[in-house]
Parts: C-alpha cells; sequence; structure tokens
C-alpha cells in the first residue's frame, strides 16, 4: 500500500473529534487492506512499531530528527529549530519545510507503508559504532522522498505523537465493524449514530475480538486474525512470554460495601503495598515483566531463583505482588523505597540486599499449556496453593481468609495495616480473570483518601536554584479512548535531595528524554511518566481540557510501574468530584 493513502487517512482522524466518525474511518480503511499489510498498518495506526509488550525501542532523541531534517531539506538547523519554537510540533515542521526544501532529489521514489514501517522499525536494531549516522541515513533516506504531509507522520510516528486520537475502543470497534459488519447488519448512518439489525450478534462478535485482544495485547494480530476469519480468530490464546495487562480493582468505602459487590463468603486478601509482576516460566526459562509490560527479570535475579525452586510446573503465568520490606525488622515498605530497582540495570546484587523483595502470588492464569482464565477464582487459588512451597519473606501465596462475617474481617483488615500493608482486598469466588478491566468483583479498601494516577504532560524549567530542574508539573487524566486531559498543576510532594523520596533531579532525569517541545520556560511531555497525587478537593475548572481542577495536589509517589494508559480516569474524576459534593 501506498503510504499516502495512510497518510491522508491519519488527516481525516485528525479532524474529527467525534469517535463514531473515527471508527467507520478506520473500518473503512481495515476492509480494503490487503492481508499481507494489515498488521503493519494496525501497528502504524497506533503510531506504533512494536507491540505494547514487545521490549525494542527505537531510540531516537530530538536532536537527531532536527538533524535528519537538515539533511534531507538543506535548511539549517538553526532555522529548523526557530519552526519548531514556533509551532511547538516537529512534524509539523517536517511538513513546512518539506514543502519549501532547497535540495532536488533524483532518486525520490513513491514511499510505501512497508517501506516506511521496515526503515523505522530498522532503528530499534542498531547499536555500537556508526549508529548515529546509521539512523540518520534511515530517516533522511524516508524524509527525501516524502511528501510534506508524509514527512508529518513520519516524524511525528518517530517521537509516538501521532496525535490522530485513535483509541483501544475505536479500534476494536473499527476491526470489529471492517470484519463482521455486514453479518450484524451494521450501517453508518452519520458521525453521531449508527445502526444495528441484531445488537446481540454485534455484542457477540465484540466480545471474540476483545477477548483476543485480552490475550494478546496487540490489535496488530487480532486484525490479522481477523481477516483470515473467524475461525482464526477464536483460536488465538494465551502464550507464555506475551505478558497480559492485569486486572484492576475498583475501591470500596467500607467491608458492607465489598460484600455487596464480591457477595458472601468472599476470598479476603492482604493489600500489599508493592508493585505487580507478572512471572512467566517455560521448561527452565523464567521471565518477570511489570503492568507497564516491561521485563525486569535481570533487576529481581533473587525473585527468579525464588519461582524455580518454589514452584511446581514446566509452564505458567503467575500475577503476584512484589513487597519490599526491612531486611532487619522484616517490616514491610511503602512501594517509594523499592520503585527504584525496577529501571536498575547496574549493582543489582548490592539493591537486591539493600531493598529485598517478597513474592506474593495471588493468582494463575496459565498452566501446563492450559488458559486457566475462566476458571473459577477460587479454583485458581486453589491450585497456587498446590503449587507454591510458602518461603516467609522470599515468596508465598498471599494471606487471605474466606468468609462472610464482618468482624472477622475487621480484625483482618487491621492485622494486614499492622503489617505495614495498605488494607485488604475482596474477590468474588465464582469470577474469572478479566485482563486490563477495573471490574466488579475484585474491590480493594483501604483506611485513607481516594489518591489519583495521573500523567505529567507538562512541566516549567525552574528558577533560582532550580534552574536545571523541571517543577510546576502539568497533570492529566485519560478518557475512553486514551486522550489524555489536563486537570491542574502541581508543584509539590517533591523533595530537594533524592536520599529524602522522588527529588527534582529524579523526575527531571525521568523527564527529559521525553520532551517534545520547549517555549520559553515551558516544556510539553511526551505522557509516559505516572505518579500517585492526593488534593483537598476536586473543583469544576473550565482551564483544563477536563474540565476540572485539583485543589492543593501533591505528589506521593512517583509510580515507575504504572503504564500511561492505566492512569485516573476522567470517569473516576467525575464520581470523586460528585462524591465529595454529597459529603
Amino acid at each position: 500500500m501506498e503510504y499516502l493513502n495512510l497518510v491522508q487517512l491519519y488527516q481525516k482522524l485528525e479532524e474529527t473529534t467525534k469517535r463514531l466518525e473515527k471508527t467507520y474511518l478506520l473500518s473503512e480503511f481495515l476492509k480494503t487492506t490487503k492481508k499481507e499489510d494489515i498488521a503493519h498498518i494496525v501497528l502504524l495506526l497506533q503510531g506504533k512499531l512494536f507491540p505494547s509488550w514487545d521490549e525494542r525501542k527505537i531510540g531516537v532523541a530530538s536532536r537527531l530528527i532536527l538533524k535528519a531534517i537538515n539533511i534531507s531539506t538543506g535548511i539549517t538547523i538553526e532555522k529548523i529549530e526557530q519552526e519548531w519554537k514556533k509551532t511547538g510540533d516537529l512534524g509539523l515542521v517536517a511538513e513546512n519545510l518539506v514543502t519549501r526544501k532547497k535540495q532536488v532529489t533524483l532518486f525520490s521514489h513513491q514511499l510505501s507503508t512497508q517501506k516506511v514501517f521496515n526503515n523505522l522499525r530498522k532503528l530499534a536494531g542498531l547499536e555500537g559504532a556508526g549508529t548515529v549516522d546509521k539512523k540518520l541515513q534511515l530517516i533522511a533516506e524516508l524524509l527525501t522522498s516524502s511528501k510534506p504531509l508524509e514527512a508529518k507522520y513520519i516524524i511525528r510516528t518517530l517521537l509516538e505523537e501521532l496525535r490522530v486520537g485513535v483509541g483501544e475502543g475505536s479500534l476494536r470497534d473499527a476491526i470489529v465493524w471492517a470484519s463482521f459488519g455486514d453479518k450484524i447488519g451494521l450501517k453508518y448512518l452519520s458521525e453521531n449514530k449508527i445502526d444495528i439489525s441484531s445488537r446481540e450478534e454485534y455484542n457477540h462478535y465484540a466480545a471474540i475480538v476483545q477477548r483476543a485482544y485480552d490475550l494478546t495485547n496487540d490489535f496488530s494480530s487480532v486484525a490479522e486474525a481477523a481477516k483470515l476469519g473467524l475461525k482464526e480468530l477464536e483460536e488465538i490464546e494465551l502464550a507464555v512470554f506475551r505478558p497480559l495487562k492485569v486486572m484492576l480493582a475498583l475501591k470500596v468505602k467500607d467491608i458492607k460495601e465489598g460484600f455487596e459487590r464480591c457477595g458472601k463468603p468472599a476470598d479476603i486478601e492482604y493489600k500489599l503495598d508493592g508493585f505487580r509482576i507478572q512471572v512467566h516460566k517455560q521448561g527452565n526459562k523464567i521471565k518477570l515483566f511489570t503492568r507497564r509490560l516491561e521485563e525486569v527479570t535481570l533487576q529481581f535475579p533473587e525473585v527468579v531463583e525464588y519461582v524455580k525452586k518454589n514452584v511446581k510446573g514446566d509452564s505458567f503465568i503467575l500475577d503476584s505482588e512484589a513487597a519490599g520490606f526491612n531486611p532487619k525488622t522484616g517490616k514491610y515498605f511503602p512501594f517509594q523505597h523499592i520503585s527504584q530497582r525496577i529501571r536498575r540495570k547496574y549493582d543489582i546484587e548490592e539493591m537486591s540486599n539493600k531493598f529485598p523483595v517478597e513474592l506474593n502470588v495471588f493468582d494463575i492464569l496459565y498452566y501446563n499449556g492450559k488458559n486457566l482464565i475462566k476458571e473459577d477464582f477460587q479454583k485458581r487459588r486453589e491450585l497456587i496453593e498446590k503449587l507454591i512451597t510458602n518461603k516467609p519473606k522470599k515468596i508465598q501465596v498471599v494471606t487471605n481468609l474466606i468468609t462472610e462475617d464482618e468482624k472477622k474481617v475487621e480484625k483482618f483488615y487491621k492485622d494486614s495495616l499492622s503489617a505495614g500493608n495498605e488494607g485488604i482486598m475482596f474477590k468474588k469466588l465464582d469470577s474469572p480473570y478479566k485482563p486490563g478491566a477495573r471490574v466488579g468483583h475484585m474491590v480493594k479498601m483501604k483506611p485513607v483518601m481516594e489518591t489519583l494516577d495521573l500523567v505529567i504532560v507538562g512541566a516549567e524549567w525552574g528558577t533560582g536554584k532550580r534552574a536545571n530542574w523541571l517543577s510546576s508539573f502539568t497533570l492529566a487524566c485519560i478518557d475512553e479512548d486514551g486522550n489524555f486531559l489536563e486537570i491542574g498543576k502541581m508543584g509539590t510532594g517533591i523533595k530537594e535531595k533524592s536520599e529524602e523520596g522522588t527529588s527534582f533531579e529524579q523526575l527531571t532525569d525521568e523527564l527529559k528524554p521525553l520532551i517534545l517541545s520547549e517555549k520559553g520556560r515551558e516544556v510539553k511531555l511526551k505522557p509516559k511518566v505516572v505518579i500517585e497525587v492526593n488534593y483537598e478537593e476536586i473543583q469544576k475548572s473550565p482551564n483544563y481540557s477536563s474540565g476540572y481542577a485539583l485543589r492543593f495536589p501533591r505528589m506521593i509517589n512517583l509510580r515507575l510501574d504504572r503504564h500511561p494508559s492505566e492512569c485516573s480516569t476522567i470517569t473516576l474524576v467525575e464520581d470523586l468530584y460528585y462524591g465529595q459534593k454529597k459529603k
């Protein structure tokens, strides 16, 4: 397929904010896409080159892109930077400058989607001497042959900032419409209206597509299977070493509400203040993944040994929580004490001695070739109790209580808090595992006010003694289509010194590689870094795209274990806003 066809779709998607219209445009495009192109096209539609769980990164900084534009257009870097400051979008800069580029290219050719995809993917495999020059050559080759609009989206894809508003929901529905629209009598009537002759059939096919995505975390393989037929789509299964999005809990205010949601009796478990680890094993090989789907096997070699020695089975996928503890007292640490281990690539042994973790296993999704996510939770719990040899402060099945007695739960709750935990979990005994969903059959109860997990999307360079640090951070929540909506600015809760907690220097180090544009002291950031925030109140506000603002927001934790797509939703913000008004 010609890349220009895809680019024209990007443009149409960018021009509309209507979700149904986006879904229609996507579905019509997917209908005409050939089988051999569908996988890479669906990745490109998301502004991706690899599935979410793939560790490969293209590793291209803004400075390298400036040089590539310079090489392909003949325009000086100084002039390119001036354009960048005006627009704040390197994609628009490339579009504008390619339009008036000085060099006449004799060897340019029509770009195909495959050519663009292959060139950009190659960037991830380059390393060693001459890497920068090789990357420049691959990018400049594309820009030299590109039309202005193509250049715009090549650069945006490189920066992982496509800006066309294609969320998971729209893409999932587009695959359903494209693959099964005729079977369910679907008609697109307008940007706000569709007609479906059989809603039951529609829900059936939508559930099949959603299941396939839940098991793969990859719409490209889902769309490819759907292109082949319903049978291929239904045959998609779990695979070891391909991590799933974890199941998430809703919050309840008290024990009574916990039982109302999960039934009686329910499974009650300690809620630890750690971070999720998904353990995958096949034969003698073990890999560990965070809830962001990032592999952390090298960072936690002791956990690999715990699993190897104390869990029976040739192949399995376990869901667990790694809780840090004080090696002297044995008392659990808050998450922030061990968060630095997640990205540590050196001094691993020293860090594991200083900040040891205990793996608390609470679910199993796959065992010796069998997918277990549809099995009742109680059966899954009984299985892990048979498979795991408990070794306190190394690995164990998470402490639990199955009961319908509120007084027993109250005591269990107090015991959990005394041990240094966050609170307790309620789980419905006959419930399935739902990857990537916040479900009503698993809820959490904590004694503190509801905090928010928000993404940092902007900041300002500090002044005075903070001149080299980013500060005054702009925060955002997320809507159902994956768009980030600003909800206020925050500057408190960050420390001056790293030994006191998350510091301005540490946050700046995390955020600097994510800078998309700068205007004066203001910086726009790629939405990657998630922080946990508390606040005094949520207020209505026309100043932010969410329509809300946080009063006196304060950072609690840097959540390196959170993926930006898992941050707090605008629906949760609205619920909390109206909830506080009732009090």
